[in-house]
């Protein structure tokens, strides 16, 4: 994966976009004193090189209804099973999030659910259809916080451990 030179200019938009994605781009124009015309090129340069992935809007899950997320540790049967299990789990509405690990789980997903009876019927209905050897689910309580990462262009030394 390509790691992108990004200047100040660059930098400061993604600090005040990050911010509110809904802030105008005249209005991010201002607090970086440059034209609107340049906002929208370095935004679009931004986009083109995959640094900005888009915008969305966050829903708040237990306002529509999903109060229970989970983290599910999957384990397969065999590797060629990659390409069919991460296909399917796409299908799955309620599986928000499917990442490839390190460590002893295979893959590891993020589920939103209703409530632990309909995290049950997911697990039993959808999940288990799909062959895996087995599953290991971890419940989130409450989000403590989640943020982005932070956008700060002054290299960080190398943090060497001193004896």
């Amino acid at each position: 994966m390509a790691h992108h030179q990004l200047d100040e200019l660059d930098e400061k938009i993604l600090k005040l976009i990050i911010g509110n994605a809904r802030m105008p781009f005249l209005e991010v124009a201002r607090e970086c004193n440059v034209s609107g015309a340049a906002i929208h090129q370095r935004i679009q340069k931004l986009t083109n090189l995959g640094v900005i992935k888009g915008s969305e809007f966050i829903v708040d899950n237990t306002k529509v209804g999903y109060e229970t997320c989970a983290y599910m540790g999957l384990f397969l049967k065999s590797p060629g099973q990659f390409p069919t299990v991460t296909e399917a789990l796409k299908n799955i509405p309620e599986v928000v999030e499917c990442h490839y690990t390190t460590g002893q789980y295979d893959l590891f997903i993020k589920i939103y659910a209703k409530n632990n009876q309909h995290l049950l019927s997911i697990i039993h209905n959808k999940l288990q259809p799909l062959g895996l050897a087995r599953t290991e689910s971890l419940i989130s309580f409450k989000e403590a916080f989640k943020r982005q990462i932070p956008i700060d262009l002054e290299e960080e030394e190398e943090q060497g451990i001193s004896f």
